[in-house]
């Protein structure tokens, strides 16, 4: 397993993150805790969670997993997404989803808290001084954002600059050969101000794989969900797919493998995010961390 900084940070995480949305919902608990063994046993130190994930129970079980293996982990969760209540990011709910998220996953400390989504309803100013509050009482050691665009990043940079907060270390938005938008202005301010990027979907939802090339299998996600299928099995995809079996040809390689390692031939990138379903699933995307894309293959690959 290679590593790469967080960012402008000190902080090592594993090219390969483990996901774990799927926990406790589309998968049963004893085999979650078998990936993520699985997982820090094959050197994956980033598990990436969130409050929310089947309504907690993932956060449960990456706690149950790490027992006796904490310090082997950079367990980052995710909190504060806006509610119909107006929960989201405001300094109450924040100090509340953090105690909580402590609780569930048996531990003193959250080496990266994210903040879920953008909160219209909360100024930025006491978002970042409630985070900055936990940090100095210990209970969170880095902060990041998920799902925000450039210029959210960039303003809640400043603030943190202005008022002498603590900053986002890090941003986790969707990425992948078919979702490319991060890099028109959110790859080039992380690197212009030394932000981790965490690149999460880079299969895009399985699509990326070839599976839904020939037809759509029974009991998969597309097969459950048509609605699904008009959000992503789009002619877009379906090129990118296309791309993506041909240089798995071409390098003998799974094509969940290729779409892996070209998110991360992205300078960009810090960790890409897996959440997989299944034990084979996992196995097969753990299987990017031992080889390079090459450059013209990445270029290939990403032509539009």
């Amino acid at each position: 397993m290679q590593y790469r900084r967080l960012g402008r940070t000190g902080l090592k995480v594993s090219e390969i993150g483990l996901g774990t949305m799927m926990f406790g919902e589309k998968t049963s608990e004893a085999e979650s805790i078998r990936i993520i063994q699985q997982a820090l046993d094959a050197g994956v130190n980033l598990i990436d969670v969130a409050d929310v994930y089947a309504g907690g129970a993932s956060e449960h079980i990456v706690g149950a997993a790490l027992a006796g293996r904490r310090s082997q982990a950079v367990l980052a969760t995710k909190g504060g997404r806006p509610t119909p209540l107006g929960q989201g990011l405001s300094r109450s709910h924040l100090f509340k989803a953090v105690e909580a998220s402590l609780q569930r996953l048996r531990t003193d400390y959250i080496d990266l808290y994210q903040v879920h989504r953008w909160d219209p309803e909360t100024p930025l100013e006491e978002s970042l001084s409630a985070l900055n509050d936990l940090i100095r009482q210990g209970k969170i050691r880095y902060i990041g954002c998920s799902n925000f665009a450039a210029w959210q990043l960039c303003k809640a940079l400043w603030i943190s600059d202005v008022r002498n907060y603590a900053r986002f270390d890090s941003v986790q938005p969707r990425y992948n050969l078919v979702y490319r938008d991060p890099e028109a202005e959110l790859f080039p301010l992380s690197r212009s101000e030394g932000v981790g990027v965490l690149a999460y979907s880079p299969l895009a939802g399985g699509v990326l794989t070839g599976k839904y090339l020939d037809a759509i299998p029974e009991g998969s996600r597309g097969w459950q969900n048509p609605q699904w299928q008009e959000g992503r099995l789009t002619p877009e995809a379906e090129s990118a797919a296309v791309r993506v079996r041909a240089a798995a040809q071409r390098l003998n390689r799974p094509a969940g493998q290729i779409a892996i390692r070209w998110c991360l031939a992205n300078p960009a990138v810090s960790s890409a995010l897996v959440g997989p379903r299944t034990e084979a699933q996992w196995a097969d995307a753990l299987g990017a961390a031992a080889w390079t894309l090459p450059a013209d293959e990445a270029a290939a690959i990403g032509q539009q």
